[in-house]
């Protein structure tokens, strides 16, 4: 079996069925230790600032990266919560982020997006929405940044549409899409938060778990999916990233 991956034509050079049999129960530390190892150019994380994706960055960058610092891609929707965007501040500065910011093209505040593209867009349709703000930045950016393989921060047990999700898998252009995270649960990224002072945004302390659009995500109740306060009423599970 080949153990690394052909850069030029993204290609992967391994069998992703032996890697998820290798590490279904691995660490993250350890999933994350090989994509450092054996993709040394073209790995990047992409990143919410929830706080899985805190602790992936808490690994990649006090452990396993700190003298080739991964790439993370960060979605300015232009819609986020403050609090998102100070924790991401923050997060850039205690960690010396190798930060990139993409957002849709020709706008830099609500205002101009409103303007341009309409007034609460995510009302009329969401699907544009989130192909604006999410999608097309996304796809930019990872082509932009010569992508072979990306780090997410899911996991099986934040939703349903997630449960079968594994370690190693291809995204539609036939990127490697890495999730360290698949096996853990809500706890699990806690407790390392906590043992290693990772931060985090406040609003996980004020009944949001899942943090998305300030306007598309509301409280959870106890009870509710972790994701339940995500496009409520709207009967979406996804915004479209993941699909």
């Amino acid at each position: 079996m080949v153990s690394t991956l052909n850069v030029t034509d993204r290609t992967p050079g391994f069998d992703l069925d032996e890697l998820n049999q290798r590490f279904e129960n691995a660490h993250p530390r350890e999933i994350l230790a090989w994509c450092v190892e054996n993709i040394p150019t073209g790995l990047v994380q992409t990143s919410a600032f929830n706080i899985d994706d805190m602790v992936i960055t808490d690994l990649l960058y006090r452990k396993l990266s700190p003298q080739n610092p991964v790439p993370v891609i960060f979605l300015d929707t232009l819609h986020h919560f403050p609090e998102t965007l100070e924790l991401v501040e923050r997060a850039k500065e205690q960690y010396n982020l190798n930060l990139q910011v993409y957002k849709t093209p020709d706008v830099n505040n609500r205002e101009e997006f409103a303007a341009k593209h309409g007034e609460a867009l995510w009302e009329k349709d969401v699907q544009q929405f989130h192909h604006l703000t999410k999608i097309e930045p996304l796809h930019r950016g990872l082509d932009e940044l010569n992508t072979v393989a990306w780090i997410t921060g899911r996991r099986r047990d934040q939703a349903a549409t997630r449960a079968n999700m594994p370690v190693f898998e291809l995204d539609a252009k036939g990127r490697v899409k890495v999730n360290p995270l698949a096996a853990w649960t809500r706890q699990a990224s806690w407790e390392y938060a906590g043992q290693h002072n990772v931060p985090y945004n406040p609003l996980h302390e004020k009944g949001y778990p899942s943090i998305g659009d300030e306007p598309l995500t509301t409280p959870v109740r106890e009870g509710e999916d972790e994701r339940a306060g995500r496009w409520r009423g709207m009967g979406k599970l996804e915004c479209g990233i993941h699909v």
